[in-house]
């Protein structure tokens, strides 16, 4: 079984309980329609386990496939930047099949952030080095597709529909 080789930090992006029992890490593409289907059954799983889970997302764009992965990552660590990665996190996700350059400078007016400021940043590819680190992590876990999940830092090699996860977390759990 792999193992996730680069340690969850306040670096990444987490919600849930600050000190969860379990941490789930996925390694995703906001173009990935396994990606999407996968967000539903996190948020799910967030509801039901409350603070007993921390869910921490790392970029892992299969660019050769979804061009827009490497922007929409970007555009996510730009609403980071300013306290909003989950909200252009969840509206990426919500309205996937809209996936665009246009989209992306939408969802940053909607959220009240600069469209001329995330269109620099794009351009001059400001949060790549984030998203490459985060890609490069993946690799080095042995990461070869999208989503990848890992729980307290064994990666989740079953299916990642809710019924799965919910019973691997909640054995992970209950082995504490």
């Amino acid at each position: 079984m792999a193992e996730l080789k680069v340690p969850v930090t306040a670096a990444d992006h987490a919600r849930g309980g600050a000190n969860g029992q379990v941490v789930l890490v996925e390694y995703g593409d906001y173009e990935c329609p396994y990606c999407r289907l996968a967000h539903v059954q996190v948020m799910q799983l967030g509801r039901h386990f409350g603070d007993d889970l921390t869910y921490v997302f790392r970029h892992f764009p299969l660019t050769e496939i979804h061009p827009f992965a490497e922007p929409a990552a970007e555009a996510a660590e730009f609403a980071g930047a300013q306290g909003r990665f989950w909200d252009m996190h969840d509206a990426i996700y919500a309205h996937q099949e809209q996936l665009s350059l246009l989209f992306l400078m939408g969802a940053a007016r909607a959220l009240g952030l600069s469209e001329r400021t995330l269109e620099v940043a794009l351009e001059a590819h400001t949060y790549a080095p984030k998203v490459a680190q985060d890609f490069r992590g993946g690799i080095r876990s042995g990461v070869n597709g999208t989503p990848t999940f890992f729980i307290n830092g064994h990666r989740h090699d079953g299916p990642f529909d809710y019924q799965h996860l919910a019973d691997a977390i909640q054995s992970v759990r209950s082995g504490l």
